[in-house]
C-alpha cells in the first residue's frame, strides 16, 4: 500500500497538471499511438476521451515509433506500423500502459479527501463541490483579498442590471482557494446589512439550466421546490423573488466549454430583476468561464506569502495536537523544510498537513522530509528554469519545431499552438506579469512548474550550477544549461547524441563563443531540432563565425543566438546553413551585424517561418520565394532586381508588425500594389517609410505610391514617415479603423 503522505502529497500537487509541452501534445501522441492499430474515428474518439488526461508514458512509445519509421524511410503520417514494431506488439504495450494508469487512478481514493469520492474520480464531469456558504473554521492569509473583494461588492449601488454589469470573477487553478475565498466574503456580508438576500450556488461542468435555477429559488426563498421541470415557471418565480431584494449570489465552480454560453446566460436571465446594487461572485478555474458569463473584474487569486503558508501548513499539521513543547519545537523545524515543497498550495497544505497530523512521530516527518516528496512526484526537471519569463510567440515556435502541434492543414500549427497558449493563460497555469516594459511575458505557477516537471519525466533535465556532481538521465530529450564551460559542453554534452533540444541561458557568453565549441556540438548532436543560446551580449568577442558543419543538423527547425540590445558582436553564417531544409525559425535577437557567406541562396529555407533580427535588414534576394515567412526583420526595398516591393507579393502569412523602408524607390501605384498589402490579414502594426531627404521621389509619386500600398482591414496601428505630399489615399478619406501616426521627421528606425 503506498505511503499516505506520498500519495496526498502526490494528489495535491497532482490536481492539475501541465507543463510547456504536456497541453499540445498528449492529445497527439495518444491519437498517433492508437492510429497505428487502425482504429476507427469512433474507437479511436472513445480512448481519447478515457485517457486523454492521464497518458504522459506514450511518449516513450510513440518516440520509439516514429525513430523507427526514419529510419525505414516511411512517412511519419503514416498509419502502419514501423516494420520492427510488430501491430501485437504495439498493442500489448498500449493496453499495458493503459493498465497501469488505470491502476494507478485507483490509489485516489485511499487518500479520503473531504468530498472526494469513487464517482468524483470516475468521472471527469464531477468533482468535489463547496455546497455550502460557510467556511472552513479557520482560513488564514485571505483578509486582504476578502475585504479588497467587499469593496468591489459594494461600489455601483445604482446599477440596475445586476445579471450583466455587477459581475466579479475570481479564477485559478485548481486547490488555490477560490472557494473558500468566496465563503470568507458571505459571512462577513452575513454579518453586515448591505445586501438583504444572500445565496450560494454550486454550479459545475456538466449543469443544468433548471436545476441551478431550482437551487436559486431555494437559496431565496429558504423552502424546498418540487416538481417545478417547467424552466419558464421557475424563472417566473425567482424574478418575484428577487424583485423584493438586493441580493448576493455566489456562483461557484463556474465551467466553460466554449459551446454552453447560452446556458450560462439562461442563467442570468431572471437576476436582471433584482434591486439596484445587487452583485454576483463567480469563481472558476478558467477565466473564459468568468468571461463568458460577463464578469466585468477577473480577479486571479494571489499566492500567500511565504510565512503565512507556513502559518496555514502548520495549522493543518499540529492544531491541537496533543504533544509536549519540547516535540512542537521540533515537529516544527521539520515542517518548515516540508512547506516549502508545497509551492504554497493551499490544498497541499491541508492534505499533507492532515496526513502529518495523524502521524505525530518525528522520524516518520524527518523521513517525510529526507525522502523529499516533492522529487517522488515531479521526476526530472524541465527545460525552463522556475520563474521563467516566457514569450507567447517564442513558446508556439518552439513547440512546432519539435513536433508537438499537428494540424490537418500544414502551416497553421502556430494558429493551433496560440490557442492552447491562450487556454492555458485563462486557466491560470501561465499568469501574465508585466515588466515595465512593452513586452508582455508568463510566469508558471510553482505549483504547476513541479507538476509539468512529473509530467515531463526524464525527458527534461535543467542544469543550474555546473555539472560537477550532476548525473543526467540516459535519455533526456530536452537540456537547458545555466551555468557552464567549454569542457562541459565538449566532453559531456557533445556526447549526448540523442538530444532533441538544447538551450543554453547566461549573461557572460565569451566561453561559448568559439568555433571549435559549436564544431563539437554540430558533428555529434545530429538529431537537434532546437539549438538556442540565449546571451545580453559579450565583452571581448567581437566576431564569431559558425563553422560549416552546421549542415550536419538535417533536423534543425529552431536556431536561436540571441543577443542582448547592447551587443556589437559580429555574427558570420556559412553557405551550407542554406541546406538546412527543415529550419523554420532563426532568431538572432538584437544582432547588429549579421552576414550570410550566401545570401542569394538563402531563398533555399522554404520552411522559414520567423527570421528575427531587431537591428537589422531582410536582405535576401528574391525573398518572395519565402511563402512561410511569418515574421521578418526590418524591410528596405530597393530597384535592384530580386529586391522590388513586388517581392512582397506571396508573403502572405506575414504577421505582427510588418516595417517597409526605401519607400522613394517605388515609382509607380501599380509596383506598390503589386506588394499586395490588403492580402496579409495577419498584421497588426504597418510602418511605411520614405527617406525624407531624397527628393529624386515626388510628392505625387508618393501620394500614388501609398494609394497603392493599401493595408489590411484587420491592421490596428499605421505608421506612415516621410510622406511629404498633402493629398490621403482613397482608402483612408472613405474611412479606416486604423490608429494613424504621421511622421515628417528625417528618416529614422526604431
Amino acid at each position: 500500500m503506498a505511503d499516505p503522505v506520498t500519495v496526498s502529497a502526490a494528489v495535491g500537487w497532482g490536481i492539475s497538471a501541465v507543463g510547456w509541452v504536456v497541453s499540445p501534445i498528449i492529445t497527439n501522441l495518444i491519437n498517433k499511438g492508437f492510429s497505428y492499430l487502425d482504429l476507427g474515428s469512433r474507437g479511436r474518439s472513445a480512448k481519447l476521451n478515457e485517457l486523454e488526461n492521464k497518458v504522459s508514458e506514450l511518449r516513450r512509445v510513440l518516440e520509439a515509433v516514429e525513430e523507427s519509421s526514419k529510419s525505414t524511410g516511411r512517412s511519419s503520417t503514416s498509419t502502419s506500423a514501423p516494420p520492427d514494431v510488430s501491430r501485437l506488439a504495439l498493442k500489448r504495450i498500449l493496453d499495458k500502459i493503459e493498465n497501469i494508469i488505470n491502476e494507478a487512478h485507483k490509489v485516489l481514493p485511499l487518500t479520503n479527501l473531504p468530498g472526494y469520492t469513487r464517482a468524483d474520480i470516475v468521472s471527469s464531469s464531477t468533482r468535489s463541490a463547496v455546497t455550502t456558504a460557510t467556511p472552513p473554521p479557520v482560513v488564514i492569509g485571505r483578509d486582504k483579498d476578502r475585504d479588497d473583494i467587499i469593496a468591489m461588492l459594494h461600489e455601483n449601488v445604482d446599477d440596475i442590471q445586476p445579471g450583466s454589469g455587477s459581475i466579479i470573477g475570481i479564477h485559478g487553478i485548481a486547490g488555490s482557494g477560490k472557494s473558500t475565498l468566496a465563503q470568507l466574503v458571505c459571512a462577513s456580508e452575513k454579518n453586515a446589512d448591505h445586501f438583504d438576500l444572500i445565496m450560494w450556488v454550486h454550479v459545475s461542468q456538466n449543469f443544468s439550466v433548471r436545476t441551478i435555477l431550482t437551487e436559486m429559488l431555494e437559496a431565496a426563498t429558504g423552502k424546498q421546490c418540487d416538481n417545478l421541470n417547467n424552466v419558464d415557471i421557475l424563472e417566473r418565480n425567482l424574478e418575484a423573488e428577487l424583485r423584493r431584494h438586493r441580493f448576493f449570489l455566489v456562483l461557484d465552480d463556474i465551467w466553460y466549454d466554449g459551446e454552453n454560453q447560452q446556458e450560462l446566460q439562461k442563467i442570468l436571465a431572471p437576476l436582471k430583476a433584482g434591486k439596484a446594487g445587487s452583485k454576483i461572485l463567480a469563481t472558476s478555474r478558467n477565466m473564459d468561464a468568468l468571461l463568458a458569463l460577463g464578469a466585468g473584474r477577473c480577479i486571479l487569486i494571489s499566492d500567500m506569502d511565504d510565512n503565512v503558508f507556513l502559518k496555514l501548513f502548520m495549522h493543518y499539521a499540529l492544531e491541537g495536537a496533543n504533544i509536549d513543547e519540547q516535540d512542537r519545537r521540533i515537529f516544527e523545524v521539520i515542517g518548515v523544510d516540508i512547506a516549502k515543497k508545497l509551492r504554497k498550495s493551499p490544498l497541499a497544505a491541508r492534505t499533507v498537513g492532515g496526513q502529518l497530523r495523524i502521524r505525530l512521530n518525528i522520524d516518520f516527518w524527518r523521513d517525510a522530509r529526507d525522502r523529499d516528496l516533492l522529487n517522488q512526484t515531479m521526476g526530472a526537471l524541465c527545460i525552463f528554469p522556475r520563474r521563467h519569463r516566457l514569450k507567447r510567440d517564442e513558446l508556439v515556435t518552439l513547440w512546432v519545431a519539435e513536433g508537438f502541434i499537428r494540424t490537418s492543414d500544414q502551416g497553421e500549427e502556430e494558429a493551433v499552438g496560440r490557442q492552447y497558449f491562450d487556454e492555458l493563460v485563462s486557466s491560470s497555469f501561465l499568469m501574465k506579469q508585466t515588466g515595465g516594459g512593452p513586452t508582455n511575458y508568463f510566469t508558471v505557477h510553482d505549483l504547476l512548474h513541479d507538476l509539468a516537471e512529473k509530467v515531463a519525466g526524464s525527458d527534461c533535465f535543467r542544469i543550474e550550477k555546473g555539472l560537477q556532481g550532476v548525473i543526467i538521465p540516459p535519455g533526456v530529450r530536452h537540456l537547458s544549461i545555466e551555468t557552464f564551460d567549454k569542457e562541459m559542453i565538449t566532453e559531456k554534452i557533445s556526447e549526448m547524441e540523442n538530444l532533441h533540444s538544447l538551450i543554453i541561458h547566461g549573461s557572460d557568453i565569451d566561453m561559448i563563443a568559439d568555433e571549435t565549441l559549436f564544431e563539437s556540438m554540430f558533428t555529434r548532436m545530429r538529431k537537434l531540432r532546437v539549438l538556442g543560446v540565449k546571451t545580453f551580449g559579450f565583452k571581448q568577442r567581437r566576431e564569431l563565425s559558425f563553422p560549416n558543419s552546421i549542415s550536419n543538423l538535417k533536423h534543425l527547425r529552431y536556431f536561436g543566438f540571441a543577443t542582448g540590445s547592447t551587443s556589437t558582436c559580429k555574427l558570420v553564417l556559412p553557405r551550407t546553413m542554406t541546406k538546412l531544409y527543415h529550419l523554420q525559425v532563426l532568431d538572432f535577437g538584437y544582432c547588429r551585424e549579421l552576414v550570410f557567406s550566401s545570401e542569394e541562396d538563402l531563398c533555399r529555407l522554404t520552411n522559414l517561418r520567423h527570421f528575427i533580427a531587431s537591428d537589422q535588414e531582410l536582405n535576401i534576394p528574391n525573398f518572395g520565394r519565402l511563402t512561410s515567412l511569418q515574421t521578418i526583420p526590418l524591410l528596405t526595398v530597393t530597384k535592384e532586381a530580386g529586391c522590388e516591393i513586388q517581392q512582397l507579393a506571396q508573403l502572405n502569412k506575414l504577421r505582427g508588425r510588418l516595417q517597409i523602408e526605401g519607400l522613394e524607390n517605388v515609382e509607380s501605384k501599380e509596383a506598390a500594389a503589386g506588394a499586395n498589402l490588403a492580402a496579409k490579414k495577419g498584421l497588426k502594426e504597418l510602418v511605411l517609410v520614405w527617406d525624407w531627404n531624397d527628393e529624386s521621389c515626388s510628392p505625387d509619386v508618393q501620394a500614388e505610391v501609398l494609394e497603392g500600398l493599401c493595408p489590411p482591414m484587420e491592421l490596428e496601428t499605421l505608421e506612415i514617415r516621410g510622406y511629404r505630399c498633402s493629398m490621403y489615399p482613397s482608402w483612408l478619406v472613405a474611412g479606416t479603423p486604423y490608429q494613424i501616426t504621421w511622421s515628417v521627421s528625417s528618416h529614422s528606425r526604431n
